[in-house]
C-alpha cells in the first residue's frame, strides 16, 4: 500500500501541472526527521540562502520537476537561511512573492520540507508564528544541510 505522499506525488506525477502552478489543493504531509518511514532512492536537499525573484524561482522549479522525474523514488529538503529565509517568512521582510509562497506550498503538499534556520530567525527576531505553518524550524541551516549530507542527501546550491 503506498503513503498519502507516495498517492499524491504518483498524482502529480500524472497530472502533469505542476510547473504551471496550477495544483494549489493544501494537504498536511506527515514529517518525521525526514519524510517518509521508508528511505526513498535519491535524496536531495537544496541551500536557499538568497532572496532574489530569478534565484527562488530556479530552486522551486527544480524541486518540481526532480519530483516529476522520480516521483515516489525522491526525497527533497529545501533548507532556508540568510535572505533566503524570507521564503517561508508570513510577513517576508524581502521581494518575496505571494506566488513563489504558494508555490512553496504547493511543493510542500507533495512531500517536499522546508526547513527554516533558528539563527536567522533570531536575527530577524522572529518565531515560529512569523512562518508560513509548513515550514520546520532547525537550529541551524549551514548545520542541517551537513547532517542530511551526513545521512545521505546530495547537496544542491546555485
Amino acid at each position: 500500500m503506498s503513503s498519502p505522499n507516495k498517492f499524491r506525488r504518483r498524482l502529480i506525477q500524472l497530472s502533469g501541472l505542476f510547473g504551471a502552478g496550477l495544483v494549489t489543493r493544501s494537504v498536511q504531509a506527515h514529517h518525521t526527521d525526514t519524510h517518509f518511514d521508508d528511505k526513498s532512492a535519491h535524496q536531495l536537499v537544496y541551500q536557499c540562502n538568497k532572496a532574489e525573484h530569478d534565484y527562488i524561482d530556479h530552486i522551486l522549479f527544480s524541486c518540481g520537476e526532480m519530483l516529476r522525474k522520480y516521483g515516489d523514488d525522491i526525497e527533497i529538503i529545501v533548507t532556508a537561511f540568510g535572505p533566503g529565509i524570507h521564503l517561508l517568512g508570513e510577513r517576508p521582510g524581502r521581494g518575496i512573492s505571494r506566488l513563489q509562497q504558494q508555490r512553496a506550498r504547493s511543493l510542500h503538499d507533495y512531500g517536499v520540507a522546508f526547513h527554516a534556520c533558528g539563527n536567522t530567525m533570531k536575527s530577524l527576531d522572529w518565531s515560529e508564528d512569523d512562518l508560513l505553518d509548513f515550514a520546520e524550524v532547525v537550529p541551524i541551516g549551514a548545520d542541517d544541510i551537513m547532517l542530511l549530507q551526513e545521512k545521505g542527501f546530495a547537496y544542491m546550491s546555485w
